[in-house]
């Protein structure tokens, strides 16, 4: 059956004049922002330009100060952290955050901890099937896994939620490149098995050459926006982003 065209998908997240604060520092100023049913959209920019900001404001972690985040049309802006993950919002951390102590198995157990269907036993072969490694040393510490490791883990960890919204914090930071090649491999086959993904990312180069739609974000407010093809043959883009 082909994809809905883009204008008729629905809405999964949509946020309005989104700002946060720390302290008296205003670190968002005004965001809007919206990511419909099945696309990839990436936001980009440089170190502190309030990628991440953005991000834990999405999941509830960081307060949003004014605006509305919509999740299918319901006003989370207020909800807890634990209810958005309910609701299917799943969040790839900054640093991969994986438990080291705990077997590589348990983490991605810990990943299904709001499910309570019979089918979790299925999606653990189905991510051993999609990062390999992790099942050859399932019963090893996470903490003993690389970087690149790592982060196929959190990835893991965070599709065993089933999300209907995954966000991608940085998924490349740190890594060399034929491991930022394997992970970007995975972030195209999870879009094109339909999973709905807003990806933050300092890389602008690989984000926006998979995006549907892209956003560019400086000291808080987002500048551009546009299809991610578009973007990419951007002057203004290439002189910041990608050394053109």
């Amino acid at each position: 059956m082909p994809a809905a065209p883009e204008a008729q998908r629905e809405t999964v997240l949509k946020l309005r004049g989104i700002t946060s604060h720390y302290g008296r520092i205003q670190a968002l100023h005004g965001i809007d922002l919206e990511v419909r049913q099945g696309q990839l959209v990436a936001l980009v920019g440089a170190n502190g330009a309030g990628k991440t900001t953005l991000l834990r404001t999405i999941s509830g972690v960081q307060p949003a100060s004014g605006g509305t985040i919509e999740l299918f049309g319901e006003d989370i802006t207020r909800v807890a952290p634990d209810r958005r993950v309910r609701l299917g919002v799943c969040q790839v951390p900054e640093g991969r955050q994986v438990f080291g102590p705990m077997s590589i198995e348990d983490n991605l157990r810990l990943g299904a901890y709001t499910r309570r269907d019979a089918e979790i036993a299925q999606d653990l072969e189905r991510m051993y099937g999609l990062f390999p490694i992790l099942k050859e040393k399932r019963m090893l510490p996470a903490g003993t896994l690389s970087g690149g490791q790592q982060q196929m883990l959190a990835m893991a960890r965070a599709l065993m939620g089933r999300p209907k919204l995954l966000l991608l914090d940085e998924p490349s930071m740190g890594l060399a490149p034929l491991l930022v090649e394997e992970i970007f491999r995975v972030v195209r086959r999870l879009k094109a098995e339909g999973i709905t993904i807003f990806l933050v990312e300092q890389n602008a180069q690989a984000a926006l050459s998979i995006a549907d739609i892209g956003y560019v974000i400086e000291t808080g407010h987002t500048i551009l926006s546009g299809p991610g093809a578009q973007l990419l043959n951007n002057e203004q883009v290439k002189a910041a982003y990608l050394g053109m």
